[in-house]
Parts: C-alpha cells; sequence; structure tokens
C-alpha cells in the first residue's frame, strides 16, 4: 500500500488525541464538552483550526472572545496566546494542524 491512513476516535466527551506527528505536519483531534477548554498556551507553529461540530470560543492574545461554528477554519501564525473552549450545549470537535511541525521551530 502506498497510501497511509490515520482513524479518529467518536466522542462527545472531552477528548484529546496526537493523529500524526511528521516531519512535515502534526495533527491533532481534540473534542470538548460545554465547559472543557484547552490550557491557555502559545501557539507552537502556524496553526489552522478545523471546527467540524459545535462552536468555538477563541481568544487570542489580548482581544475580545470570538465564536466560529462547524464549518470554519481559522489560521493564526506562531507564537499567538490562545485560549479554546466550549461554551455551548453541543460539544466542540476539531483538528488542530500544525504546519510546519513544531519541531522545525525547536530546530531553529
Amino acid at each position: 500500500m502506498i497510501e497511509k491512513t490515520y482513524r479518529f476516535q467518536q466522542a462527545s466527551d472531552k477528548l484529546m488525541e496526537r493523529l500524526i506527528d511528521d516531519e512535515n505536519l502534526a495533527i491533532n483531534h481534540i473534542v470538548l464538552a460545554q465547559g472543557d477548554y484547552v490550557p491557555e498556551h502559545f501557539s507552537n507553529s502556524n496553526v489552522y483550526l478545523l471546527i467540524i461540530r459545535g462552536t468555538m470560543t477563541l481568544q487570542l492574545q489580548n482581544q475580545e472572545k470570538h465564536y466560529y461554528q462547524a464549518g470554519t477554519i481559522i489560521n493564526q501564525p506562531y507564537h499567538i496566546k490562545m485560549n479554546i473552549s466550549n461554551e455551548e450545549e453541543e460539544p466542540l470537535e476539531f483538528f488542530v494542524v500544525k504546519a510546519p511541525n513544531p519541531r522545525y521551530f525547536s530546530s531553529r
């Protein structure tokens, strides 16, 4: 087989799983129930957030919170303070695509 395949879990409760971590990129899959959040941190690469279910509450740096619906892709640059949470009743499910892989920045 030439191709590789990857599977991600189906969940409605909090879930954080690393799907791909190779020399090109990193992809994580995250599900947050109402009130759950990703701990505040700085982006360690160029980040693309692909929302596939629910509504994401996102605060970058010191700006106001923004709300993004399923079907939205958000791009944020390297080294930006980020807060992601789910304030809604419906579970929030999204993928985090980091390109290049964060190892690129740590090797510079």
